[in-house]
């Protein structure tokens, strides 16, 4: 099997995320075989042309390429290693992708087990929601060797318009939990957002509005993270300069709004807390207003 030569898919787990993933992979010619432990979920794809498994064992005998997206460690360690899993019939050669997010140690424990068959296990965690599968544009962050990242590249294109390799086994997974870990803090700074809006007398949907509007202009937190490490910048570094404007820019604004909330009464923890650490983050150091307001905060 080359890179170019992946033949049949199985897919294991047909939720609200495995679904429209599966969907895409209808396309290719070389055939797909589905299964979930919702017989009824199948028949959408059975009705398209594809086979229907009824154990993962069963779905492994004729796929090259396997794709979990099961809800946790517990389902994919049952799926992979289980009394009828894929383990116990997979062909030597066979590619086991885990898109589920899962712990990156679990990922790397499996992928130990699959090789002692001659089975290839990756973790491929993906990002973009359901709409990003359904559209064929998830970003999948792939956990693999160099021979296998090569040979799930075209599969893999039916439903994502950004395939990444994040490094060996296990580092897709962390790339993920990065990802994550920013979408989740934002979705709270989001909320700590709305709190000081509604105190001041505005429409928080009209806020969500133009905070959409303008990520998708700007790009959101992604528009800052170019770099190649986190490491404090020199002076004399290109990106030293614009990002030395992004901090006098942050600081201003993160102040005012700190400002805003002290009078109406409204805690920013999070604010406080990126006005004291956004230049650091950004490489170049705390700016002028952000140590002002921590000499006040500690007089």
């Amino acid at each position: 099997m080359t890179a170019s030569t992946i033949g049949r898919v199985g897919y294991i787990g047909l939720g609200n995320m495995g679904a429209p993933m599966a969907e895409r992979l209808l396309t290719r010619p070389a055939g797909l075989t589905v299964l979930d432990v919702v017989p009824e979920a199948m028949t959408p794809f059975t009705d398209k042309g594809a086979a229907a498994a009824s154990s993962p064992a069963e779905l492994a005998t004729g796929c090259d390429l396997v794709c979990v997206t099961v809800l946790d460690d517990a389902q994919v360690r049952d799926v992979v290693t289980g009394p009828d899993g894929l383990l116990a019939a997979a062909r030597p050669g066979t590619i086991v992708a885990v898109h589920s997010t899962i712990s990156d140690t679990t990922a790397v424990e499996l992928a130990a087990k699959c090789a002692e068959k001659g089975v290839d296990l990756v973790d491929a965690p993906v990002s973009g929601g359901a709409g990003g599968a359904k559209n064929g544009i998830l970003a999948v962050m792939v956990g693999a060797t160099d021979d296998s990242f090569a040979k799930i590249e075209e599969p893999f294109g039916t439903f994502a318009s950004l395939v990444v390799h994040a490094g060996p086994v296990g580092a897709g997974t962390r790339m993920k939990l990065a990802r994550n870990l920013l979408h989740f803090i934002a979705f709270t700074a989001a909320t700590e957002a709305q709190r000081l809006a509604e105190a001041a007398g505005i429409d928080i949907t009209e806020l969500g509005k133009v905070v959409r509007h303008t990520d998708a202009i700007t790009g959101g937190a992604g528009s800052i993270m170019w770099r190649d490490t986190t490491s404090p910048l020199a002076e004399d570094d290109s990106w030293f300069p614009i990002f030395s404007r992004v901090r006098a820019l942050g600081e201003k604004d993160l102040a005012l709004a700190l400002d805003l909330g002290d009078r109406l009464g409204v805690d920013l923890p999070l604010g406080a807390r990126a006005l004291s650490d956004l230049g650091p983050g950004l490489g170049v150091g705390t700016g002028e207003i952000a140590q002002t307001r921590s000499r006040k905060e500690h007089a």
